[in-house]
């Protein structure tokens, strides 16, 4: 029997290549995701591994505020540190003081970073000190810095320049050394900008009396976890102790339960549907080649084989393919993991990955997931030539039924049914898991009813290839008729990739649409200053206060960002004068008012879970450790500008040395210009690191900008998927120009033509490519029409990129079709006709 089946898989060695090639893809992709997941854990690993140098224990504030790995704790006072130089076990302690703080170019702008912006001490042990010179040397001054090399380079500086840091006030420094973190030009894309002690504490402390933490190195034979208990019991209260171990496990555990998590399940989830896109081309491959050898399978019948064996063989087939096509797969995987860890590297996304890593785990999931999908894939061609009977070895047999049946219509009607509902529901009601529900159930319809939809959608159109190319045209959709279930197998694929990047389209119009709707909704002015979303980074509050003084301006408020503990739970919040906001801002306040300076507000939702209303007393818990009951003054519903919460300036400045603004909305005077008004703002934010100074329309553009590059790597994954599909749609044909070799030579004889020839196969492909492509754009569009409306997103789908899609996918079945017609085209008449 094995060498029944190496023989029959050398013998048809162009079908085998095909579902080669479709699980070598699907296995490659899937490989690739995984071992980039690896990589760039293996990457965060290295980096908070060595973010705290040698240190064995650090002394911070024990009251956490974010989930965010890079989330800031408040000062503590600076008095700990003689108390934990004198604690037995401790070799040495130094002061750590850290904050805000924004390095400049030459010419004065924000050197731009996804990462903190970041300023501090020079730590003058090396062993406590995460960073190492490369240039120059330690600060000696106040007005002297270390500055990291990669911001070095991004800033065009270099030892011996003059430029400024924003701490948020402008402070002029000279550059007199540039650092390393390790082997690193930065930490991720952390910017960290080293004062002296002295300097530290006038620029970033904004006090002697305050610090951020303290480093300790312990004594040899003293170890960190008992250095760390001994400190611990001189240390006040909201004060804590914790060893390098635990810290770099924190930050790893955020790492992972965050970003990390949400990076890994995109790209599985990408990968997931390559090798669902494999799948299909691999059973359809096998569905017609099982077919054709209907004869076959019940000679083996005839000859004494059971039903087992014949399921086997098909089986061993498919293993031997799977298996093949894996281990190719891995290697190839390595290659595209190269690949995309290039694009992200590209496109920034925090991280610098060196190098690749690859998990046992990667391993333990590529290797059976290929060979599973290759043997599913196989199953039901498999178990269908097993109930061939003997007797058909004696005679011909179609190698499809020509008609679906009743039983897959009414199944695949009812899911089609209830997939709609649910996702018209879950849009309506805006219930995401609802909605995506539906969504999986609609795959799963769409795959059930496949083959009733193929006879009708292939006689449409193929109505225009028949009146277009006459006799060719229509013996095309003749072909794809009369093949119902081999024509949506291979249709199937397209339609599921096709589907993905539409629903992606969709999405991304949508998100845009919903951006403009919300700024347009709330903000009628014509300008806005941004200064990015960075929450380390921003503008002084006082560039607000001196813009208001502009005669162009009307109104002008500033939004800052923030974190604090809501009632227990780690938020982000928005800061901002309540009633400046209300004059720019329509926040559709539904209870109370934003005419004091000190209101507190909360948006609808929160407050109808948590059963706030205005009067309520909400406990928050603010960096430094302090907390308060803060009184519900508003409630309101549009939260696209300011979040869940907004917390007025003058309670978050009184916790808070370094008050920032993110954006700046302005109203102008009646009259005046919006470019003369522009340019009065931009001269004005010189002095602030230059934020900045959009129109309204440029605004909602940049709140999308910084998405756009993992899009477009995601577009990229997607393309592969459905480079599958057509290389499914491409294997196909060439089945079934062997299954009608005969056909072939019979139309050849009565004066078909090689370009007829060449022209009927290419046409039948693109009916086959056009009923993928236009079901995968409609069920994209239904898709995304249903899970946006659940996101509360307006449906917006944008019309050039789908027609563009369509476009393509007419063009790559075209393209899909050049080999095997060109095959049809050159086969010999009379050796076709003498074709078994």
């Amino acid at each position: 029997m094995i060498r029944l089946v190496f023989k029959e898989l050398w013998g048809r060695k162009r079908r085998m290549a095909g579902s080669l090639v479709a699980v070598f893809l699907g296995v490659t992709f899937l490989t690739g995701t995984l071992v980039l997941g690896d990589t760039l854990a293996g990457s965060i690993d290295g980096y908070y591994a060595n973010a705290y140098g040698k240190t064995d224990v650090s002394v911070r504030n024990s009251t956490k505020v974010s989930d965010q790995p890079w989330g800031s704790r408040g000062q503590i006072d600076a008095s700990v540190l003689g108390k934990v130089r004198q604690v037995d076990g401790v070799a040495k302690a130094e002061p750590v003081i850290e904050g805000s703080g924004q390095l400049l170019t030459k010419d004065g702008t924000t050197i731009q970073t996804r990462g903190p912006r970041t300023a501090g001490n020079w730590i003058t042990d090396p062993k406590l000190n995460p960073y190492r010179l490369a240039q120059g040397r330690a600060p000696r001054a106040p007005d002297e810095v270390v500055i990291n090399k990669m911001f070095a380079d991004e800033g065009g500086l270099s030892v011996g320049d003059r430029t400024a840091v924003l701490t948020p006030e402008r402070i002029p420094v000279t550059v007199v050394g540039i650092s390393m973190f390790g082997d690193e030009e930065a930490f991720g894309e952390t910017s960290f900008t080293a004062f002296t002690l002295e300097g530290a504490r006038e620029h970033i402390a904004k006090t002697p009396d305050r610090i951020s933490g303290v480093s300790i190195s312990a004594d040899d034979g003293a170890g960190p976890d008992e250095v760390a208990s001994r400190v611990q019991n001189v240390l006040p209260a909201g004060t804590e102790a914790v060893t390098n171990e635990a810290q770099v496990e924190e930050g790893m555990s955020e790492v992972e339960s965050g970003f990390l998590t949400i990076f890994r399940t995109v790209l599985g989830a990408f990968g997931a549907v390559a090798l669902l896109v494999a799948a299909f081309s691999i059973h359809n491959t096998f569905a017609i080649t099982m077919a054709q050898r209907t004869r076959e399978s019940a000679l083996l019948r005839a000859l004494g084989a059971g039903r087992r064996q014949v399921i086997a063989i098909v089986g061993f087939e498919a293993l031997v393919i799977g298996g093949a096509a894996t281990l190719a797969g891995l290697a190839g995987g390595m290659g595209f993991a190269e690949l995309l860890r290039q694009l992200f590297t590209q496109f920034r996304i925090g991280i610098a990955m060196e190098g690749l890593t690859v998990s046992a785990t990667t391993l333990l999931i590529a290797v059976p997931v290929g060979l599973l999908v290759t043997l599913v894939a196989a199953l039901g061609p498999a178990v269908k030539a097993s109930r061939v009977a003997p007797l058909a070895a004696l005679r011909e047999v179609a190698a499809e039924a020509p008609r679906t049946s009743d039983t897959r219509v009414i199944v695949g009607g009812v899911l089609a049914a209830v997939s709609v509902g649910a996702v018209a529901f879950g849009a309506t009601a805006e219930q995401m898991m609802l909605a995506g529900a539906g969504a999986l159930l609609g795959v799963v319809a769409m795959v059930v009813l496949g083959p009733a939809a193929a006879r009708p959608v292939a006689a449409i159109v193929g109505g225009a290839a028949a009146r277009l190319r006459g006799v060719p045209g229509a013996l095309a959709r003749d072909n794809a008729s009369r093949s119902p279930q081999r024509t949506a197998g291979a249709a199937t694929a397209l339609m599921i990739g096709v589907g993905v990047v539409t629903l992606m389209t969709v999405f991304i119009g949508s998100l845009g649409a919903s951006l403009e709707n919300s700024v347009a909704g709330s903000f009628k002015g014509p300008i806005v200053v941004n200064a990015g979303s960075n929450e380390t980074g921003g503008i002084s509050t006082r560039y607000v206060q001196d813009a208001a003084k502009l005669p162009q301006v009307s109104q002008i408020a500033g939004v800052g960002s923030g974190s604090l503990r809501v009632d227990g739970a780690p938020s982000t919040v928005s800061v901002a004068d309540p009633p400046a906001l209300n004059r720019v801002l329509d926040l559709d306040v539904t209870q109370g008012s934003l005419s004091d300076a000190g209101t507190f507000a909360v948006s609808e939702s929160v407050a109808d879970e948590n059963g706030w209303r205005t009067g309520s007393q909400v406990g928050v818990t603010f960096a430094d450790g302090a907390s308060q009951r803060l009184t519900v003054g508003a409630v309101y519903g549009n939260t696209d500008m300011t979040g869940d919460y907004l917390v007025p300036r003058t309670v978050w400045d009184s916790h808070t040395r370094q008050s920032l603004d993110n954006r700046a909305f302005v109203e102008l005077r009646p009259g005046e210009s919006s470019a003369a008004a522009a340019r009065a703002l931009t001269e004005l934010g010189k002095p602030y690191g230059a934020p900045e100074v959009q129109t309204r329309d440029d605004f909602v553009a940049a709140q999308t900008e910084e998405q756009q590059g993992f899009i477009t790597v995601v577009y990229g994954m997607l393309i592969l998927a459905v480079v599958i599909a057509l290389l499914g749609i491409t294997n196909t044909l060439s089945l079934a120009v062997h299954e009608r070799t005969r056909e072939l030579g019979l139309l050849r004889a009565v004066g078909a033509t090689r370009p007829q020839v060449r022209s009927m196969v290419r046409w039948e492909s693109v009916i086959v490519a056009l009923f993928g492509t236009v079901g995968g754009i409609g069920l994209g569009l239904f898709l995304g029409w249903g899970l946006g409306g659940a996101l509360g997103n307006p449906f917006a789908p944008p019309v050039v990129q789908l027609a563009a899609i369509a476009v393509t996918g007419a063009v790559a079945g075209a393209l899909a079709a050049i080999r095997p017609a060109r095959r049809a085209a050159r086969q010999a008449i009379l050796s076709s006709i003498a074709a078994p």
